[in-house]
């Protein structure tokens, strides 16, 4: 399953491209406060996804944090990767180190085809397509 962090970065990924087409940037606590996080813990993944490249900030009086139309099209995957690690489509959900198709836990065979479909999800969806519905008042960030 995704981290508290991870969950919160695509929320803050999607906040950010609900609002690319008015040109509008975010301050941490405007962010912290639409997706329902604490702004320490935006604070800290914002910056992790400006040095990763998946959004961008500006400092000064008009500054806050953006999103580019490029970085739009990028797949939700690679924010999991950044965040949670390669390891959130391999490990084990039990978290069991030593799970695999040979020697399996009791859940490996029933999680297995899931986690392939969740990772298949998250390749093709985009930030983008998370943020439409946001942006047209069809779908929320809040708890």
């Amino acid at each position: 399953m995704l981290s508290i962090t991870c969950k919160a970065a695509i929320k803050a990924a999607i906040y950010l491209g609900s609002k690319y087409e008015s040109g509008q940037r975010a301050g941490i606590k405007e962010i912290a406060a639409y997706t329902g996080e604490n702004e320490n813990t935006v604070g800290k993944l914002l910056q992790k996804l400006v040095r990763t490249g998946i959004i961008n900030s500006a400092k000064g009086p008009t500054g806050g944090f953006f999103i580019t139309e490029a970085q739009l099209e990028q797949p939700v995957l690679r924010i999991i990767q950044e965040i949670d690690g390669p390891e959130m489509f391999s490990g084990c959900i039990l978290g069991l180190s030593q799970c695999s198709d040979v020697h399996p836990c009791p859940l490996h065979n029933q999680y297995a085809p899931v986690r392939r479909e969740l990772q298949s999800m998250c390749r093709n969806l985009n930030i983008r397509n998370l943020c439409e519905d946001v942006s047209q008042g069809q779908a929320y960030l809040l708890s």
